[in-house]
C-alpha cells in the first residue's frame, strides 16, 4: 500500500436504529445490532480516525442521531480536527437538534429526498416523509448548518428529476448527490425498482442538464460513485465546476482514500460493500490503523488493474482508467466485481448494434444487512417490449422476492 494512501473521507454507521424502513435501504436498517459500539468506544474510534489523518466524517444510520453518543462523537471529532457531517433521512431532525448539532460541530448535512411527495413516501414506506425530510432542511439551514441533498434513483422516481430539483432549490440547498439504487439490501427484494442499463440514455442526459441549470442557481449536483461512466456528458457530470469540465471518474476509491464503518465497529473499505466480503475487521479486536493497513478484504482496490476485469468490462477502452465503475453495485449484480452493466457508455455501444442489456434476477438475497442477491444479464433487441413500463410506480416498490426471514413492510 501507498503510504499516500488513508482513509481521508469515512462514512461512519453509528447505528442501524432507524425511524424508517425504507424500500430500497442497503442496510435493511430499522433495529440497532445487538452489538453496536458504546459511546466510549464510538469516542475511542473517533480518536483513531484523528491520528489517522481522516479529513471528514460523514455520520450516518439507520439514524445517527438515534445513538445515544451522536453529539459526543461529534464534538470529539471537530474538536480533532475532523470535519463531522451528516446524512439524514430528516424525521427527528428538530430546530432543537439542528441548533444542538451545530453547536457540536456540524457544518453539513444532507438530507435524503427521494422523489416529490407521493415518490419519496412510497420509497421511504412512511405516509409524511417528504414533509418531515423537507421541515429537516429547513431546521438545519436555520441552524447555519449548511445543506445539501442526495437522491437514489430508480424506476419507480425517474420522472420527478425536474421536479424534485426546483422543490429542493426553493429549500436553499446548496448541493445535490444523484446515485442509482443498487440491488442491495431491501432493493434487492424489489427488482422491478431497479434501473435497467438503458435506462441510463434516458436520465445521464437530463441529470447533466440539471448540473448546468443548478451552476447558474449556485447549486452544485454531483454523482455518486455508482452513476456513469463515460458517456458525452462525462466531465461535465464529474467536475465540480461545470465550467471546467476536465474532471472524469478514475476508478473505486474504496480502501484507498475511503472508508466505511458498521455500527458494530466493522472496518470495510466504502460503507456500501457487502458486509459478508469485504470487512477487515473489526475495532474490538484489532486498531483501525492495522484493519487499513493489513486487511486484504481493505486492499483490493489498490492493486486492481485490467486484468481483474471481466466481461464488457475486460475489453472497454476505457478499462485501465475506469476498472470497472463502482464495486459494491458490480457485487450487488454479479457476486463479485469487475464487469459493471450500469453504464452510460456501455449502454451506448449496445444501442449503436441496435441491442441492449436486461438485468434478470435469479437468487433472491438471503435478508441480511448490505446483502444480495445475482442476476443475469441478457442481450436483446432495443426495442423488445418493457413490460416493467407498464406497471404503476406504487407497484415498482411492492413487487417483494425476498425470502421472509425480514418482516413485510408496510406504509404508516
Amino acid at each position: 500500500m501507498s503510504d499516500k494512501q488513508f482513509p481521508a473521507y469515512v462514512v461512519w454507521e453509528l447505528t442501524l436504529r432507524c425511524d424508517h424502513a425504507c424500500t430500497h435501504c442497503g442496510s435493511r436498517a430499522s433495529a440497532a445490532r445487538p452489538d453496536e459500539l458504546t459511546t466510549e468506544e464510538a469516542l475511542d474510534l473517533a480518536r483513531q480516525l484523528a491520528d489517522m489523518g481522516t479529513r471528514e466524517v460523514v455520520l450516518i444510520g439507520g439514524e445517527a442521531y438515534l445513538h445515544d453518543g451522536f453529539l459526543e462523537v461529534a464534538r470529539a471529532l471537530s474538536l480533532s480536527g475532523v470535519r463531522p457531517g451528516l446524512t439524514t433521512g430528516g424525521r427527528g431532525v428538530t430546530a432543537e437538534l439542528a441548533r444542538a448539532m451545530k453547536e457540536a460541530g456540524i457544518a453539513q448535512a444532507s438530507v435524503s429526498i427521494d422523489g416529490l411527495e407521493p415518490a419519496h413516501d412510497r420509497m421511504r414506506n412512511l405516509k409524511g416523509s417528504f414533509a418531515s425530510a423537507t421541515a429537516a432542511l429547513g431546521h438545519l439551514k436555520a441552524a447555519g448548518i449548511r445543506i445539501t441533498a442526495n437522491t437514489n434513483l430508480n424506476r419507480s422516481n425517474k420522472d420527478d428529476l425536474e421536479g424534485l430539483y426546483e422543490h429542493l432549490k426553493a429549500q436553499g440547498i446548496v448541493g445535490w448527490q444523484i446515485q442509482i439504487t443498487t440491488p442491495l439490501g431491501r432493493a434487492a427484494d424489489r427488482t422491478a425498482m431497479i434501473l435497467q442499463p438503458w435506462d441510463l440514455l434516458d436520465v445521464l442526459p437530463r441529470i447533466a442538464a440539471l448540473k448546468e441549470r443548478a451552476a447558474a442557481d449556485g447549486i452544485r449536483i454531483l454523482p455518486g460513485n455508482n452513476l456513469g461512466y463515460f458517456g458525452p456528458e462525462e466531465t461535465l457530470l464529474r467536475s465540480a465546476d461545470p465550467a471546467t469540465q476536465r474532471d472524469h471518474w478514475a476508478g473505486c476509491q474504496a480502501g484507498r482514500f475511503v472508508m466505511g464503518i458498521e455500527s458494530d465497529g466493522a472496518i470495510k473499505g466504502c460503507p456500501s460493500l457487502q458486509t459478508s466480503a469485504y470487512v477487515g475487521g473489526r475495532v474490538r479486536e484489532r486498531s483501525v490503523e492495522s484493519i487499513w493497513k493489513e486487511a486484504p478484504e481493505l486492499a483490493f482496490t489498490r492493486g486492481r488493474t485490467v486484468d481483474d476485469l471481466w466481461g464488457f468490462c475486460r475489453a472497454c477502452p476505457f478499462g485501465s482508467v475506469c476498472l470497472g465503475g463502482c464495486s459494491f453495485t458490480a457485487h450487488a449484480i454479479f457476486g463479485r466485481p469487475g464487469n459493471n452493466p450500469l453504464c452510460h457508455f456501455r449502454a451506448r455501444e449496445m444501442k449503436k448494434q441496435g441491442k441492449r442489456e436486461r438485468l434478470v434476477p435469479r437468487e433472491p438475497a438471503p435478508g441480511r444487512p448490505f446483502d444480495n442477491g445475482l442476476w443475469e444479464v441478457v442481450e436483446e433487441a432495443f426495442d423488445a417490449p418493457d413490460e416493467a413500463l407498464a406497471l404503476p410506480p406504487e407497484r415498482l416498490v411492492q413487487i417483494d422476492r425476498r425470502p421472509r426471514k425480514e418482516p413485510p413492510l408496510s406504509l404508516e
